[in-house]
């Protein structure tokens, strides 16, 4: 009988030794009840040797498993009933038994022609338990190793993960913490796995040096690099500690500001971090050479593509002979000549740039080599990260399907129209190795974030009146891109009842429906003397025009009403306006809305613009009759990572025709989230008299914004955003009829007199027809305001506060100094 060493012995010993050799670099393996271990000696299993006489396995016998079933430790075993046998093959099922990791130790034995296995299993783990760790949370420790509770244990897996927190905690600035995981035996051959953590001091970053720095300072630089000297007051920070992947990251950091600032020859010539002699922290010198100035030389460029013109695609370059030498412009010119040949239907093509330094004239001169590139088709589309929303939701937004020929400006706004339906954080498209040279797969790579909306806003005003607005919305019902929202809003202004449902393909096509119903009531007065209503539902249907502009077309019927308490138009209690147009009336409307958008990203812009026309008509049927024109627009530029300027607009004016008057509920009213610093239908028109201060809405407006954003100095990862803003604009225009006094009419300064035929009686006073009535104030004068909003991404969701200061206003317009709003998304 011959029988072969288990392989657990081995590896136990072995463990031994490397545990021993390493005692002070790294923790060892330790058992609070060590369990038995084969033979010490056993540095590796003893090849079987086939016994004289041996041949045909008669029978299988599987010995020592308790745990595991006989029929799964045959499963696993090459050798069948029946086979010949021999030390080789009896080696070899040895070795595919310990692959398993299921046995701490296997012993084969061939006697008689039964082939006999025994076995010892390894025990099962019950419980992963952490201790004394304070600076990772637990979570992030499960999340790192590769053991788990219902696992097998094996010693090397165990190693490993010790190794992997270790890692952790370095990369998190404790270079000295120690792990130790015990074993503690349980029944029924299972245990609890317990690491003990020593975490130790954190490493800090004692200094930031620089030799060799010429044109910049220390300063300077150490703006440049991500490593942060400590500080008390960097408790936020996770960059104020030593970690060596850092030190390689600020080297390319380094060499791309000095690179895009002329100094071609720019190097780092060593990054190293010394331990203090009381190690408690280090100190980290960068060596720099940083070599002379250049500027661009000759740039060209060269094609042998003839229907690509070599001086057309000259004059598309951003860099000019002169110019300081710049890594960034490179990339940039790169980046337009391959969307140019794309444009032009090249869609293979390879831009190299080729780079020739004149250290004498301290010029690079630049020359693009433009080739047609090897033709590379799309093989797979593989769509991962998407957890709510369908495949085909995200497929129909991809303007190469598999089997087309790969297209990079394609795949580009495949990845911008995928990203404005809203329904993920970060969107990637990844090229990946197809099944031939030929062949590309694009992996599809989305993180869902939420779409549904619990929305809350409130806005404190001069006058000590809190606004408040709730809803909820799903803008990707059951994953399939459809848009539900249902919401209940009630203010002191406002109480409303909307539903709205958007199918984006309708019919299969690429056609936008949506039905909208909704019932509401409005009231603008403080004094709550009036009230509007409105119920009605409408039809929208929205399509591509072309790859930049989008157009839709709508049908609304819509049931309005104007309601004053019995009584008050009589009294001075209630502008004469809104007392002529009490009652119900129809409106029956079509309209139109065309948009071009050339943004640079749907979602944040940093480049381009957009603008939208909109109009709609009211006469095809119904009780009103008017023509509405709407304008929208805005233009971005990003300065860098943190300060981008945008500068936006938006101007409407509405009519009438067949003498009909615009009615309240029609007009424009500003103010609040799209005029900051003034009160919802705070800007315009009102009516003064007695004291009144209705708001009676405008015929025209015009309002813009400049928005700043600027860095907060905050950590990204709160969400934390700033922007300096100024708002300006106008509202106002009303008809005639409401401007002057007509017959009838009583003074609204002085609206009685006394009488001089019965003293202590009063006369009505009646006013001149035709006078211009004082008491309703149409200025279309400038308002402005400026300030700050604060934009903080909560764990309950987006949060905007609005700092507003009035620059300029009329003494009549109602303002507000603070305003905020938030939604949490779900």
């Amino acid at each position: 009988m011959q029988r072969s060493r288990a392989r657990s012995a081995a590896l136990a010993s072995g463990l031994a030794v490397l545990c021993a050799s390493t005692a002070l670099t790294a923790p060892t393996l330790a058992f609070a009840q060590e369990p038995p271990a084969p033979p010490a000696d056993a540095t590796q299993p003893t090849e079987p040797v086939q016994a004289e006489g041996a041949g045909v396995v008669n029978r299988i016998i599987v010995q020592g498993n308790e745990r595991i079933e006989q029929s799964t430790v045959l499963s696993y075993l090459p050798i069948q009933q029946g086979e010949p046998v021999d030390a080789a093959k009896i080696d070899t099922a040895l070795k595919a038994l310990f692959r398993t990791d299921l046995f701490a130790d296997v012993r084969i034995d061939f006697v008689n022609g039964d082939l006999v296995v025994n076995v010892v299993e390894n025990p099962i783990i019950n419980r992963v338990i952490f201790e004394g760790n304070k600076g990772l949370k637990e979570d992030k420790l499960r999340g790192e190793v590769s053991v788990r509770p219902r696992g097998i244990f094996t010693r090397a897996r165990v190693q490993q993960d010790v190794q992997r927190i270790i890692e952790l905690y370095r990369r998190s600035g404790r270079i000295s913490a120690q792990v130790e995981p015990k074993v503690v035996e349980l029944p029924q051959k299972r245990v609890d796995l317990i690491f003990e953590i020593d975490e130790g001091p954190k490493s800090g970053i004692l200094r930031v040096n620089f030799l060799g720095n010429q044109e910049f300072s220390d300063n300077d630089l150490r703006d440049v690099v991500v490593t942060e000297q400590s500080a008390w007051y960097k408790f936020f920070s996770s960059n104020a500690n030593y970690d060596p992947d850092r030190l390689e990251y600020d080297k390319e950091q380094l060499r791309k500001h000095y690179r895009n600032r002329g100094f071609y020859d720019f190097r780092v010539v060593s990054a190293v971090a010394e331990l203090a002699p009381d190690k408690n922290g280090f100190v980290v010198t960068y060596t720099l050479d940083e070599g002379p100035e250049y500027a661009f030389g000759k740039v060209s460029v060269e094609t042998e593509l003839e229907r690509l013109n070599k001086e057309a695609l000259t004059a598309l370059l951003p860099i000019r002979t002169g110019q300081t030498y710049q890594d960034e412009a490179i990339e940039q010119a790169t980046d337009s000549l391959t969307f140019a040949a794309g444009a032009a239907g090249f869609a293979f093509v390879d831009v190299r740039p080729r780079y020739t330094a004149n250290p004498e004239t301290r010029t690079v001169d630049v020359t693009f080599q433009v080739r047609e590139g090897p033709r590379v088709y799309v093989d797979r589309i593989d769509i991962v990260g998407n957890t709510q929303t369908l495949d085909h939701v995200i497929r129909r937004e991809m303007n190469v399907v598999e089997g087309d020929a790969y297209n990079r400006v394609l795949v580009d706004r495949s990845r911008n129209q995928i990203r404005a339906l809203g329904f993920f954080k970060e969107v990637a498209i990844e090229e990946l190795p197809g099944s031939a040279p030929d062949r590309t797969t694009l992996q599809v790579r989305v993180e869902e974030q939420p779409t549904g909306e619990l929305s809350f806003s409130a806005g404190y005003s001069s006058v000590d009146q809190l606004v408040l607005d709730l809803g909820v919305t799903q803008r990707n019902f059951r994953g399939r891109g459809q848009d539900l929202r249902a919401r209940i809003s009630v203010g002191s202004y406002r109480q409303i009842v909307d539903f709205s449902f958007t199918e984006p393909r309708f019919l299969g096509r690429d056609l936008r429906a949506t039905l909208d119903l909704y019932h509401f009531r409005q009231d603008y007065s403080e004094f709550q003397s009036y009230t509007t209503a409105a119920t009605g539902g409408g039809v929208r249907f929205g399509f591509p025009m072309t790859l930049n502009s989008f157009g839709s077309v709508r049908y609304t019927l819509r049931h309005d009403s104007v309601e004053i308490p019995s009584g008050l138009c009589n009294s001075a209690f209630v502008s004469r306006v809104f007392c002529e147009q009490e009652g119900d009336y129809l409106t029956s409307l079509v309209g139109y809305t065309w948009r071009w958008d050339k943004r640079n990203d749907p979602v944040v812009p940093t480049r381009g613009f957009y603008t939208t026309v909109s109009q709609d008509f009211a006469g095809l049927g119904g009780d009103v009759n008017y023509l509405r024109t709407e304008l929208d627009g805005a233009w971005y530029h990003g300065f860098n990572k943190d300060f981008k300027l945008s500068l936006s607009g938006t101007a409407g004016y509405i009519t009438g025709f067949g003498s009909e008057r615009i009615r309240i509920n029609d007009r424009f009213y500003k103010g609040g989230n799209n005029f900051r610093g003034f009160e919802t239908a705070g800007v315009g028109p009102r009516d003064l008299t007695g004291g009144l201060n209705e708001p009676l809405g405008g015929k025209a407006y015009a309002i813009g914004t400049v928005e700043l954003e600027i860095p907060t100095f905050i950590p990204e990862q709160y969400g934390i955003k700033a922007a300096l803003f100024s708002d300006f604009g106008t509202v106002g225009m009303l008809d005639d009829e409401e401007l002057y006094y007509r017959p009838g009419d009583l003074d609204c300064l002085s609206p009685t007199i006394p009488d001089p035929a019965n003293p202590g009686s009063i006369l009505p006073n009646p006013a001149t027809p035709g006078a211009r009535n004082t008491c309703i104030r149409d200025d279309l004068s400038l308002r402005a305001s400026a300030g700050i909003s604060i934009f903080w991404r909560s764990p309950m969701g987006p949060i905007r506060f609005d700092f507003s200061q009035i620059l300029a206003k009329e003494d009549y317009d109602k303002t507000e100094t603070f305003r905020f709003s938030t939604s949490t998304r779900f």
